[in-house]
């Protein structure tokens, strides 16, 4: 099927290609799994929806026990090669530990290995439909990005979630601190850091600051998390934890202030949902700015960057921070988010970059008025 228009246009060889599910669905070859959890779980479902069978479910040696997975004997790569011979790979997990890393490149020179694009939160497919029900999103998104390889990771990820294929994720890799010098974060900074976890991008900003800044604000509904983040914090730099530029929120990030259900059951990817049994307090950004200084603002809020964005109008509209904000937490992230920034405050340069990461992770947005 041929699209016309610009981005689109650029993609048309990508599209007249099969799709990651179509491939699969015409596979002979038997389909298996690799990894066990949350990812192989919407693996299967989807598998199953589009009438794709599974032949099995692998693990790396160390994690074979004999246990069960959806209704599965976990095997080693050795065991299911013994039995099945010759198979397609699905990867069912994310990993951005270079020998891991390494590994599954290593399993995908042996077999023909995809990895899905599974949405970590909400609905959404990215599949053939999706990309044409969505094309006058994707190129208005597209048109907003600033520099040449934002553009360029733009279409690398389009095609990876069309095919599955990690080469084009290796394609469009760049360092996190690439982000840092696009944004000229300096020794002076108001850091706001929503969806703090256990202090790690704050460590990092001192770690690219010398340990110069005039404030930091981290947010954190998890309360786990927030004592990681002390005990952390407080063993890479002693006092940091009492120093009164510092500030600890126990709470999320919404659009606006009160309280919202959370689920944290899943440790990093602890978040707020329907499903959670705990009730925390959540606060607008513009609500944690009132009165203070903002300069720079991470968002990493597992999917809940468009309702931090929108709650977030006075200080975009005024204060104008510097923003690192996640782009892979939702199907639709890639282009909505771009897109709602936009429309709040349309001074902001936006940028696109991908750090080393099986699948697409990592993959964020910082933005800038100049």
């Amino acid at each position: 099927m041929s699209v016309s228009g610009g981005f689109l246009e650029k993609m048309d060889d990508i599209l007249q290609e099969k799709t990651l599910w179509e491939r699969l669905q015409s596979e002979s070859c038997p389909v298996v799994l690799y990894g066990m959890g949350n990812g192989a779980e919407k693996a299967f479902a989807e598998c199953k929806r589009r009438g794709i069978a599974v032949s099995g479910v692998f693990a790396s040696d160390g994690f074979v026990r004999g246990q069960t997975f959806l209704g599965f004997r976990v095997e080693t790569l050795a065991q299911v090669e013994a039995r099945l011979g010759d198979f397609v790979i699905l990867l069912c997990f994310g990993s951005f530990l270079p020998d891991v890393m390494a590994h599954i490149d290593g399993v995908s020179r042996r077999h023909t290995l995809y990895a899905p694009d599974l949405p970590l939160f909400g609905g959404g497919i990215w599949d053939r439909e999706y990309a044409i029900a969505h094309a006058g999103e994707l190129e208005e998104a597209y048109s907003l990005l600033a520099d040449e390889l934002s553009r360029k990771v733009f279409v690398h990820l389009f095609a990876y979630r069309m095919t599955g294929k990690l080469a084009h994720l290796s394609a469009c890799e760049s360092e996190r601190e690439e982000m840092y010098r696009l944004l000229k974060v300096g020794e002076d900074e108001s850091f706001f850091d929503l969806g703090a976890y256990d202090g790690d991008t704050v460590r990092e900003l001192l770690a690219y600051t010398g340990g110069k800044f005039r404030s930091v604000t981290a947010v954190e509904p998890d309360p786990k998390n927030r004592r990681k983040l002390v005990q952390k914090m407080e063993t890479f730099a002693p006092g940091f934890c009492d120093d009164p530029r510092f500030t600890l929120v126990e709470g999320g990030v919404s659009s606006s202030d009160g309280e919202e259900w959370f689920d944290n059951a899943a440790g990093r990817n602890s978040s707020l949902s329907e499903n959670g049994k705990l009730k925390v307090p959540v606060y607008s950004v513009d609500s944690l700015t009132c009165g203070k200084r903002c300069t720079l603002i991470k968002m990493d809020v597992e999917g809940a960057e468009a309702g931090a964005l929108s709650g977030a109008e006075q200080t975009l509209r005024l204060m104008r921070p510097k923003l690192l904000f996640s782009a892979y937490h939702r199907t639709e992230d890639i282009f909505a988010l771009p897109l709602l920034l936009h429309r709040i405050e349309p001074g902001y340069r936006i940028c696109l970059r991908h750090q080393p990461y099986y699948p697409a992770w990592e993959v964020n947005f910082c933005a800038w008025c100049e």
